[in-house]
């Protein structure tokens, strides 16, 4: 490998050369380079990017070599010269200038929208002090089958073999993301979110600690930490400090008082810490708590030895998983660590501890952001190449007067810079109106909130800078490179390629995309609705989940108080609520061989509230054995387990294997979704609930007036828990919920294609003006020799009808294959793309843009000739 190769590109250091003081530009580079060089460990894109990044940044008044004296002018008398030229050009051509200003003032809103939300990304956990030595171990989780789900979290086992046996790892942090609990001190009773997390937190996280010593605040069971929020709920100004919280039968110890934590952090927001030692002292006695095999809930951060790599705590990841996985045979283990600055964004992984921001995401949004901006760049490259006819004069005499061909490629991308940074004001403006929009609609993630900052303006003028040289760089060199003896020849006929003028190739691209998106809506649209309207095999309609995940109130209790409501038809309780996203896995055993299946645990009226259908059986008998509790599989269960018909497996004995509880099977399921669409059915069976505790009540209702049964419910809810609040919400707007991810495309391709074709639109008005305005003359003439305005408008406007036919030519094909292979792939239910989907948006589009060519050249060809002929 040549030793050049393994530095950054080469055009990333001519940026340097090219600004840079000649005396400054070695010593600059020779810093950059050996910054790359440390960088460059952790991935070449990412050391691009960062070196990137320093070449503008070092782009300051002491670091830019002076500029030489241009005659008698100097650099900056050129700048004020260019400044007055183009505000006259602006001026003079208010309808274009509007156009283009206009264009890119929308389109570039999204770019600031967009400059905002990758700043903050960038900013999480950026001010833990050990940042650049904390990494957190992931999981992937292979069964027999070949599946693979990569978790963020990992098992209480790795840790504690970690911090025993292997040198190198300073410290370790076990953390469990979910310890909400109700906390009562003298009469006060609120309910508190908080996190587990083991006693070395605060050597890991830079958290300010207000009272108490982080040292061995979390040190011994039934301790915790509360916010400042949380402990003024309690104690309003007074030192917490010591004092003692119940919890059920539990006292709890306050040590210690922290800032409210930040937005910026991948934690989840918590209001206390309760100690892991706590966990561990509850979980002494359960074998599974520290197991090898329960990756699901607990969360693993090392931190490295200054000489120790992350590859050197892999390789000991790795032979740990090697040594175990021999032991198991029904699923095998390996094993990852991810530095703290990589969490966000990151790749996706299940289980998240807080908010989960995908690079996958944030790259498609980067995609269309930039498609969207070459749009309108295209669409001021257009109008400014349409217009340099009417240039070509202000061209041939600077020429004449001797301007250089860079002096006038200067001087129109001045122009374009400083249209553009007029675009950039406005755009501020249209930013703050789709900023709310945009976080709720499209990022939906907790602690995104896009904060202006100061440095944020340097990258706001960087971008309106790229901007403008992009949209101005065509027309600049097209008008520059003209010759004085041919200055006046049409620079508007420049062809791109044989047979094709560069306006009609900026024209077809621009409907293209425009059509791509509002096809590309419309089909997220129709595969939202068919998802939603799915027959999923059980009953969600008038079905009322009510939340108890944080309630500890007697769910039998609930369920008489609702059963005096005439309104109420019938109730049962439940885990989860399936086709929501929301699994649970389970190990079971028949005979010598073992399956893992998702399951719900529920109670005995489940199956027939929500109507569930048997292909033999039925469902729970409404008293269980001693010992023993009954479960309904489903047909992969019985082919798994090598039943020939459904009838043999009923009355046979499962195993748990997670806590030995023997299951008999009472019935066989029909088809049944249990999971979103975009899930493979794997084996799936419902467990009587033997002593777990439920989540969710499921509240089947029939009511005229629901707001009136809405209170009736809550009064009742208050009758039995008058701590927690009452949230409760129809099935059939959880399960819409649980598709949301394509609503919300549909959404952003509808809002990014209304903006494509109002652009669009703009730049094809423009040229439509221009277009007629150009042909006057032939206009009069046609009419004299007895052309109607019907000929007059077919003849102006079936250039553009080409082209937009050119263009839907283009787009359906191209929207039909990215969701097809790349899209609606991800689906095992999905919809068939055809003309419903594919033809509407286009043909509206085509109608408005036929309004908008006829309009104009209507107007044109009612104009008397005799008035055009007597202008020209």
């Amino acid at each position: 490998m040549k030793e050049e190769s393994k530095g950054p590109p080469r055009w990333m250091n001519r940026i340097i050369e090219f600004y840079c003081d000649k005396d400054l530009v070695e010593d600059l580079q020779g810093d950059l380079h050996e910054y790359y060089a440390r960088n460059i460990k952790k991935g070449r894109l990412r050391a691009n990017f960062i070196f990137l990044l320093d070449v503008i940044k070092f782009c300051r008044p002491y670091t830019i070599q002076k500029p030489k004296i241009l005659g008698q002018m100097t650099f900056f008398n050129l700048l004020g010269n260019y400044f007055k030229t183009s505000i006259r050009s602006i001026a003079r051509n208010k309808l274009f200038s509007s156009i283009n200003i206009i264009g890119l003032a929308v389109s570039m809103s999204i770019g600031v929208l967009m400059i905002t939300y990758l700043s903050q990304l960038f900013d999480y956990d950026e001010f833990h002090e050990n940042k650049e030595r904390i990494y957190k171990v992931g999981t992937l989780y292979t069964d027999n089958d070949g599946d693979v789900i990569d978790l963020a979290s990992t098992s209480v086992y790795i840790g504690d073999i970690l911090k025993e046996d292997y040198p190198g790892i300073e410290d370790v942090l076990t953390i469990q993301g979910w310890a909400d609990k109700d906390f009562t001190f003298e009469d006060k009773t609120l309910q508190l979110e908080g996190i587990y997390a083991s006693a070395s937190f605060y050597d890991f996280f830079s958290f300010e600690m207000v009272e108490g010593d982080p040292e061995t605040a979390l040190n011994e069971p039934f301790t915790v930490v509360l916010t400042e929020s949380a402990a003024r709920k309690f104690f309003e100004d007074e030192s917490p400090i010591g004092k003692v919280f119940e919890s059920g039968e539990d006292l709890y110890t306050i040590t210690g008082v922290m800032k409210d934590m930040p937005s910026n952090t991948h934690l989840r927001s918590f209001e206390m810490i309760e100690s892991f030692a706590t966990r561990r002292h509850k979980a002494k006695n359960s074998k599974g708590f520290s197991s090898w095999g329960n990756v699901w809930n607990y969360h693993v951060y090392l931190l490295l030895d200054e000489n120790t790599s992350p590859e050197t705590a892999e390789g000991y990841l790795e032979a740990i998983a090697l040594e175990e996985n021999e032991k198991r045979d029904r699923y095998s283990l390996t094993f990852d660590l991810v530095n703290l600055a990589n969490l966000i964004p990151g790749t996706g992984k299940s289980n998240n501890i807080g908010p989960s921001i995908k690079w996958n995401d944030i790259n498609k949004l980067l995609i269309l952001t930039g498609i969207i901006l070459i749009t309108a760049c295209f669409n001021y490259t257009n109008l400014s190449v349409a217009r340099s006819l009417r240039r070509v004069k202000e061209v041939g005499v600077r020429k004449v007067v001797g301007a250089t061909r860079k002096q006038v490629l200067s001087q129109f991308l001045f122009e374009a810079i400083l249209i553009s940074a007029i675009a950039l004001i406005l755009s501020f403006g249209l930013y703050l109106m789709i900023k709310p929009g945009f976080i709720k609609e499209v990022i939906d993630s907790e602690g995104v909130e896009l904060p202006f900052r100061m440095n944020h303006i340097f990258w706001y003028i960087s971008f309106a800078i790229i901007v403008g040289l992009f949209a101005g760089l065509l027309p600049a060199m097209i008008l520059s490179k003209l010759k004085a003896i041919s200055i006046l020849k049409d620079a508007s006929r420049l062809k791109l390629f044989k047979g094709l003028t560069l306006r009609k190739v900026l024209i077809v691209f621009q409907f293209t995309v425009s059509m791509a998106l509002i096809i590309s809506a419309t089909i997220a649209y129709r595969q939202y609705e068919f998802s939603i309207n799915y027959d999923l095999g059980f009953r969600s309609e008038n079905v009322l989940n009510i939340n108890l995940s944080d309630s500890d109130l007697d769910v039998e209790m609930l369920k008489t108080e609702l059963a005096k409501l005439p309104e109420v038809l019938n109730s049962s309780s439940a885990i989860m609520l399936p086709g929501t996203q929301s699994l649970y896995m389970l190990d079971i055993h028949y005979k010598a061989d073992s399956l893992g299946i998702f399951y719900n645990m529920v109670d005995a009226d489940y199956l027939n509230l929500h109507e569930i259908s048997y292909t033999a059986g039925e469902g729970f008998p409404l008293e269980r054995k001693d010992s023993l509790a009954y479960i309904v599989i489903d047909e992969k269960i019985c082919e798994k387990f090598g039943f020939e018909n459904p009838e043999d497996a009923i009355g046979e004995v499962f195993t748990n294997a997670n806590d030995g509880y023997r299951l008999q099977v009472s019935g066989v399921l029909k088809n049944y979704q249990y999971a979103d669409l975009q899930n493979e059915l794997g084996p799936t069976a419902f467990v009587q609930n033997y002593g777990r505790r439920a989540y969710y009540l499921n509240v089947l209702v029939k009511s005229d007036n629901m707001i009136a049964l809405m209170d009736k419910l809550e009064e009742a809810w208050r009758s039995v828990d008058k701590v927690h609040p009452f949230d409760a919400e129809f099935y059939d707007d959880q399960l819409q919920e649980a598709y949301a991810e394509y609503k919300t495309i549909f959404r952003l391709f509808t809002f990014l294609s209304l903006i494509a074709i109002s652009v669009s639109l703009m730049g094809l008005l423009g040229i439509a003006v221009f277009t007629t305005e150009s042909r006057t003359k032939e206009i009069s003439v046609r009419k004299v020799l007895g052309a109607s305005e019907k000929n007059l408008v077919f003849i102006l406007s079936k250039g553009f009808i080409m082209m937009i036919a050119i263009s839907a030519i283009i787009a359906i094909p191209l929207a039909y294959y990215v969701f097809d292979t790349y899209v609606l792939v991800e689906f095992r239910e999905r919809i068939s793309i055809g003309a419903l989907e594919l033809l509407p948006g286009v043909m509206l589009i085509i109608l408005v843009a036929l309004v908008t060519i006829g309009g104009q050249t209507l107007r044109a060809s009612k104009t008397n000739p005799a008035d055009m002929l007597r202008n020209e």
